[in-house]
């Protein structure tokens, strides 16, 4: 195993200790969820863990720590080609992909965008989003992280704001910054975390 798999598998494994263990969750569209996979991924993969000739949630209840890293290494990782993006990029991108799918490359190809390159926003990281990006972290090495991080920020907040039964994951029942938004912060600088007021003045209109 060189380096970088060892890199990736220490991101793979980080991810799933941020998703957690079996939840079904009537609110999340992923439905029955495991070290955060779903299964309509594990019924993509054919993954019948009961060898009942079906996948259930009693697969997804015998997935294993290890089975969902290895799916998010070839999945979620090499298959999109988060590993042709800049190293430092990688984490975060991969820590979406697993939480989102293809809207992690929308993100980023909508702030491409916005950063005045020309790319497709359709969710595939392909050979002229890995040049734009190439470009832009070499124009703003210090900045791209944080401002994808942002970006990604923005994006929670805005499916909260469009779905309500979704704020729940956004906000605490105490009014606090939930896991979307904390789990968003862990890959931005403290600088460019939302305060306490910043984020209520944020979710004010949610009631």
């Amino acid at each position: 195993m060189n380096s970088q798999t060892q890199d990736v598998r220490t991101i793979a494994q980080e991810i799933v200790a941020r998703e957690g263990g079996y939840v079904n969750d009537p609110d999340d569209p992923g439905g029955s969820t495991k070290h955060g996979v779903t299964i309509h991924t594990m019924r993509l993969l054919g993954l019948d863990l009961t060898g009942d000739g079906q996948v259930t949630t009693a697969d997804v209840r015998r997935l294993s720590r290890d089975q969902a890293i290895a799916i998010f290494i070839e999945h979620y990782f090499t298959q999109p080609r988060i590993m042709e993006l800049p190293v430092p990029l990688q984490p975060t991108v991969f820590d979406m992909y697993v939480n989102a799918g293809a809207n992690a490359v929308k993100i980023l190809q909508r702030l491409l965008s916005k950063m005045g390159f020309v790319v497709a926003v359709d969710g595939v990281i392909g050979p002229k989003t890995i040049a734009a990006t190439a470009r832009a972290h070499a124009l703003a090495p210090d900045h791209l992280v944080d401002a994808y991080g942002i970006e990604r920020r923005n994006y929670y907040f805005d499916l909260a704001d469009r779905r309500p039964a979704s704020r729940k994951y956004a906000k605490t029942r105490k009014g606090g910054k939930g896991g979307w938004i904390t789990r968003a912060e862990a890959f931005i600088a403290g600088r460019y975390h939302l305060s306490a007021e910043a984020f209520q003045q944020r979710i004010a209109a949610w009631g």
